[in-house]
């Protein structure tokens, strides 16, 4: 694990919308960034760094204390699978609150648009009597 310079810092940074490329100071293999939350494992510490690689792979990194995200991540290797499938669970609910909430929108749009046409021919007939 090795902290990559700031882009501010580095001699040439990335240009805008171009992906940062930071090679491993010891194998030179391309770094991932995993936020600057993350704390390091001892290097050693097998099972940690497999925690780490799982929550990768499922797409969490450490990028906030987990205020605006997924909350605080798991501790240890065996509670990573309820983790993902609690995240799988939450998300999967979110997604159906926001369609039900769009739908209940198109709702109410639709019934304002027929409310609306009903006064404009209520409003044409009396216009003609």
């Amino acid at each position: 694990m090795f902290r990559q310079l700031s882009a501010g810092r580095m001699a040439h940074p990335p240009k805008e919308g171009e992906p940062r490329v930071a090679p491993c100071p010891q194998c030179g293999e391309v770094m991932i960034n995993l936020g600057k939350d993350f704390k390091a494992p001892k290097q050693g510490d097998v099972e940690q760094w497999k925690k780490v690689q799982l929550l990768y792979q499922h797409g969490y990194t450490f990028h906030s204390c987990g205020c605006g995200g997924p909350g605080p991540r798991p501790e240890k290797l065996r509670e990573v699978e309820a983790f993902v499938q609690e995240q799988a669970r939450l998300r999967a609910e979110l997604d159906r609150e926001q369609r039900l909430a769009a739908e209940a929108a198109e709702r109410n749009r639709k019934r304002k648009k027929a409310a609306q046409a009903r006064l404009r021919k209520r409003l044409v007939r009396q216009a003609a009597a």
